[in-house]
């Protein structure tokens, strides 16, 4: 008769491998230290084992897209305190450049060890859906019967990141940023008021795409706008290169105060919205691929010939278009200095206006909200449950950045890490 075989009890070395972790224990345990609790010997044996299965996690997600051919790395850390039945503890989760690493363990929303509840509620609301909404849906689908208090709770955890989030050091250089505002209505002691939500959206020298911050003010205006380029220079970024912007007066003398050896990119696309505002429907398509004959000249000189070219046939019946060109000249015709790569990623705000449609998508069937928080809240989740969309390395970089080492030498090439 064959024997059953007996199953090792565990011992010491396999629940903590590391030996001068083990010896720390084993002390702590003859001193008659706390077993569970903040800073108890079970929850700083928790904490150590969730941090390294954090950057198991990370490995095994660099080792997977390394494999199929994409670049990626490690970007630092997050640091956020979590709650557990052991106690509370901090854990540090490792983040990518792209972005696309999403902990299994404690998800990115997650403040609890062992939860998911939040992460779903996070995630509805991430999609527009209300707080009554979130309610609804959680019942229909897992039978959960939750109340409004709780879903408010959940989403308020999340401000603290947002804080974080809103204070992290940035690359001390960016390529390109684009500038932008967009409006949302915010009850306001009693009555509705009209708030600018400040995006600014950058492209580092490394090619990554990135929020470098949403800020909330009454209005939009350039005094506003240089209060947040002073707030993302005492962040880290000493350098840009580019800014596109939109037509918004001041913003170039703004700009110089703060960066003043930047390029100044005005928006084409805004400059022919505004120019054709006035001009009849059976006028805008010939007025338009007027228009494009300037900004899609080979060089500066020969947009200037098509600018008076555009005078001669348009200044009898739309006089006021040449002059608001020539006014805005310089800034417009920034982008004519450069390769067509680099054009084609100066010359329009529209990536920035591309992140704003991310935002109304979400957030256009909604009247208004509560308050300011409310509406940070919902755009930071909004955003950041959308990051494949717009947190990615720019196409084609590589050429791009050799012009850009070419064009501005060291001034930009000291900012790149071999």
């Amino acid at each position: 008769m064959e024997r059953k075989k007996r199953s090792r009890k565990p011992r010491m070395e396999d629940l903590i491998p590391d030996p001068k972790k083990r010896t720390e224990v084993l002390s702590r345990l003859y001193k008659g230290d706390p077993i569970l609790g903040d800073g108890g010997i079970f929850t700083d044996m928790l904490q150590s084992f969730v941090n390294a299965a954090l950057e198991g996690e990370m490995d095994h997600h660099l080792k997977e897209q390394s494999e199929s051919g994409e670049d990626n790395r490690r970007n630092g850390h997050t640091h956020k305190t979590i709650r557990s039945s052991a106690g509370p503890f901090e854990v540090h989760t490792p983040r990518d450049r792209t972005g696309e690493h999403e902990p299994i363990l404690i998800k990115k929303w997650e403040r609890e060890l062992g939860t998911g509840l939040d992460d779903i509620i996070l995630s509805l609301y991430a999609r527009g859906q209300s707080v009554e909404d979130v309610r609804f849906q959680l019942r229909r689908l897992y039978g959960i019967d939750v109340s409004a208090g709780t879903i408010s709770a959940v989403t308020d955890k999340v401000w603290a990141e947002i804080t974080e989030w809103q204070q992290r050091t940035l690359y001390p250089c960016y390529a390109i940023v684009y500038l932008d505002a967009i409006h949302y209505k915010v009850r306001q002691d009693g009555h509705i008021a009209s708030k600018a939500i400040y995006t600014v959206y950058g492209v580092s020298v490394y090619g990554d795409r990135d929020i470098l911050g949403l800020y909330l003010s009454d209005s939009e205006g350039s005094r506003q706008w240089g209060l947040i380029l002073e707030d993302i220079k005492r962040r880290g970024v000493e350098e840009v290169l580019f800014f596109c912007v939109d037509g918004l007066n001041g913003f170039k003398d703004v700009i110089a105060e703060v960066y003043p050896l930047a390029i100044v990119q005005r928006c084409i696309v805004h400059m022919i919205r505004s120019s054709t505002k006035f001009v009849s429907d059976k006028d805008i398509k010939a007025v338009c691929a007027d228009l494009r004959k300037i900004y899609s000249s080979a060089n500066r000189d020969q947009a200037e010939i098509a600018l008076e070219a555009f005078g001669e046939r348009w200044d009898a019946k739309y006089k006021e278009i040449k002059p608001k060109w020539l006014e805005n000249w310089d800034e417009l015709m920034a982008f004519m200095e450069y390769g067509a790569n680099i054009r084609r990623m100066i010359y329009t705000t529209n990536p920035v206006e591309a992140l704003h449609r991310i935002m109304r998508k979400v957030t256009k069937s909604k009247g208004g909200w509560v308050n300011d928080k409310g509406l940070l809240k919902q755009l930071y989740l909004t955003l950041m449950f959308s990051q494949k969309s717009w947190k990615r390395t720019a196409f084609n970089w590589l050429p791009i950045h050799r012009e850009l080492i070419d064009k501005f030498g060291n001034r930009y090439a000291q900012y790149v890490i071999q």
